[in-house]
């Protein structure tokens, strides 16, 4: 059952109204009331059907103020690698080692990221990533050589992004004590990656909702033709 707080913040939302991200981002910060530092988070409903493969919607999307959350990335890496891994501040460095690791179930960490010939040797334990949404892959940046970049963007912000069955794709784009403006950077950058992601199967309207929310306040909803073209 909805507390008192969440009940008058919700009262005082149109949720009939569509805004520009400048005003959805003033409604939910000013509604972001709780005793801690919430996220704010938007999710988007798209025209497609992720069971086709020509209608996935995957990808990455640097949000130029981060997000606000620590980020712990563990490196599939050898030698020069793993040195450069380090070097760019990698929590978790490992080849064998972080395999076993996994395998016995130690996972303090939130992001993997692999060089291309430590493929192989990730393999042995995608039965235990690929549920938690961490299984390196190309088409997003964590199979790659340049694993400095790598890491150096999903500490700085990088946020994956996938659609799910439903057509919806969700984001955290930062937290409650950001500016306005910094807010409305980040979900105005994760747009446009959406956008950018746009699938050769997508026939017809593409964005069909946006809604920004933070943890514990209502949710508000976003013009469509906020999405940069």
């Amino acid at each position: 059952m909805a507390g008192k707080r969440y009940k008058a913040a919700a009262a005082a939302v149109d949720i009939n109204v569509d805004m520009t991200v400048a005003d959805a981002v003033a409604v939910i910060k000013k509604n972001a009331t709780a005793k801690f530092d919430e996220t704010i988070e938007i999710a988007m409903n798209l025209g497609v059907d992720p069971r086709h493969a020509d209608q996935m919607v995957r990808g990455v999307c640097n949000l130029p103020n981060g997000t606000g959350r620590s980020v712990r990335v563990a490196v599939f890496a050898k030698d020069a690698k793993a040195d450069e891994a380090r070097a760019a501040g990698a929590d978790i460095v490992g080849a064998e080692d972080l395999v076993e690791m996994i395998q016995n179930g130690e996972m303090n960490f939130d992001r993997v990221i692999a060089s291309p010939d430590m493929m192989p040797l990730v393999g042995r334990v995608a039965r235990v990533l690929g549920p938690k949404g961490m299984m390196p892959n190309p088409k997003v940046g964590t199979v790659t050589p340049n694993i400095a970049k790598a890491v150096e963007d999903a500490k700085g912000g990088a946020v994956e992004f996938r659609v799910e069955k439903a057509g919806v794709i969700h984001a955290g784009v930062g937290k409650a004590s950001f500016t306005e403006a910094k807010l409305a950077e980040n979900v105005t950058a994760f747009l446009g990656a959406i956008q950018k992601a746009r699938p050769t199967g997508a026939k017809g309207t593409f964005v069909k909702k946006i809604c920004l929310t933070s943890t514990m306040g209502p949710s508000v909803r976003i013009n469509t033709s906020e999405v940069p073209s």
